[in-house]
């Protein structure tokens, strides 16, 4: 077993402790640099970083980047869901350690979607319904996997369809 265990910080942006939502980083009991290719390759990361290791995948509308030694979350509801997710990352980089000799190691993430594909299947109204203050704004958040597509609720299905096709080639949560 690579991963035995962690210690976690819980916290609110300083920029904007406002946020309803939290971030978690995870240090880790042990450096991890060596499964980084393996589990980019199990878990389809969105971004890969060579110097220094990290990759970076999208899950649920988080952004989860793991470094050699911690693992950052970020826009977790609270405590709870971040002990799932690290518990489910532990699991997953452990089988992705154990599975090595089965694994072609991957070195580079899946590529980003570009933000004006994403705003062609946007309404274009700023409604902000998203949060967002306006539909460009919100597909940048998309482009870089801070949100989903199911945040925009005035998406006609034909484009949801499309926008979801679209962001399933970057690996991406729809």
């Amino acid at each position: 077993m690579l991963l035995t265990g962690y210690s976690k910080e819980i916290f609110r942006a300083k920029c904007n402790p406002s946020f309803e939502s939290i971030h978690c980083i995870a240090h880790l009991d042990r450096d991890i640099s060596e499964a980084l290719p393996y589990i980019n390759s199990v878990l389809g990361g969105f971004e890969y970083f060579k110097d220094p290791p990290a990759v970076t995948f999208r899950m649920h509308g988080k952004l989860v980047t793991v470094h050699p030694k911690q693992i950052a979350i970020n826009g977790l509801k609270d405590e709870e869901e971040a002990n799932k997710i690290l518990e489910w990352l532990k699991h997953e980089i452990n089988e992705s350690w154990e599975k090595r000799n089965e694994i072609e190691p991957c070195y580079k993430g899946a590529g980003k979607p570009k933000v004006f594909e994403i705003l062609k299947l946007l309404p274009k109204t700023n409604c902000r319904e998203c949060g967002e203050t306006t539909c460009m704004v919100f597909a940048a958040r998309i482009a870089e996997g801070a949100k989903g597509q199911e945040a925009c609720k005035t998406l006609i299905e034909k484009n949801r369809k499309k926008l979801i096709s679209y962001l399933d080639q970057f690996n991406l949560d729809r």
